[in-house]
């Protein structure tokens, strides 16, 4: 697995900024009974376990990520939080020392899009679970990225980002394959749920949280690495990033689907 947005404290920000500016559209229907056991698969730097751990108290949470640097930031947000039930583990997703049919729960955010196997990883996270278990997977898809003022170039710098993660075994578009992949793990029933996140001028918060902060800010992180693999034009991607900023003001409009799906253990 290769995190093509690589792990410096500039994209530490920006994961932070996509979890608190999403935290209603993807977490408002999240949480778990208390006294059952959660395993977070891909916790990185804690975005998303402490709105997990604090909207269901009672329940215990083992998150687990690859990097042990992204571990340590992950300890650091839940201590901050002043939440007590998370345990946390370095291990990879392909090989995980845990206990089979120990947790009643199984919850994968952004994780899926930047493996290779992730129909391997998903039933690996299957034998883990207690039979009439659940699993919450949510992931984005670029191609649902559409935009006023249109812009090619726009359109073309974020191909980039789909192209890189292609090249480093994921898939940038995952979010639309959840159900199938879900289904091939051996789910049933399955349930998706498209959340999109529209914004105008008239949501200044999710201008500033989302267009700016997390979806622009993810594409202009991919600068280099997209010139060094000479799959851009600079100019072309310049202009680009400045289009999608240009989404941003007073008449811009900007889409883009997150995809909610939810599978049962028979």
């Amino acid at each position: 697995m290769k995190y093509v947005h690589g792990y410096d404290s500039r994209e530490n920000r920006r994961l932070q900024d996509q979890a608190n500016t999403l935290v209603e559209l993807l977490h408002s229907d999240t949480s778990y009974p208390a006294g059952c056991r959660v395993l977070e698969a891909g916790c990185g730097i804690g975005a998303q376990t402490v709105t997990l751990a604090r909207n269901s108290p009672d329940a215990s949470f083992v998150s687990i990520d690859i990097s042990v640097a992204s571990i340590g930031e992950a300890k650091r947000a839940v201590q901050l939080a002043g939440l007590t039930n998370v345990e946390f583990q370095q291990g990879d997703i392909f090989n995980l020392n845990l206990e089979p049919h120990s947790f009643d729960h199984i919850f994968v955010c952004h994780v899926l899009e930047h493996l290779s196997r992730p129909d391997v990883a998903l039933a690996n996270l299957r034998n883990l679970m207690k039979a009439g278990g659940t699993i919450t997977v949510i992931e984005g898809d670029h191609g649902s990225a559409y935009f006023y003022p249109a812009s090619d170039a726009a359109h073309t710098a974020i191909q980039c980002q789909v192209e890189l993660q292609r090249r480093a075994g994921g898939n940038a578009m995952i979010g639309r394959e959840l159900y199938p992949l879900l289904m091939k793990a051996g789910f049933d029933p399955i349930h998706v749920s498209p959340r999109m996140v529209y914004v105008d001028s008239s949501r200044p918060e999710l201008v500033e949280g989302f267009i700016k902060n997390t979806f622009t800010a993810m594409i202009e992180g991919i600068r280099s690495a997209a010139l060094d693999a000479q799959i851009v034009d600079k100019a072309i991607f310049d202009q680009g990033i400045r289009d999608l900023y240009r989404t941003a003001e007073v008449d811009g409009v900007f889409c883009y689907t997150f995809f909610k799906a939810s599978g049962t253990k028979p």
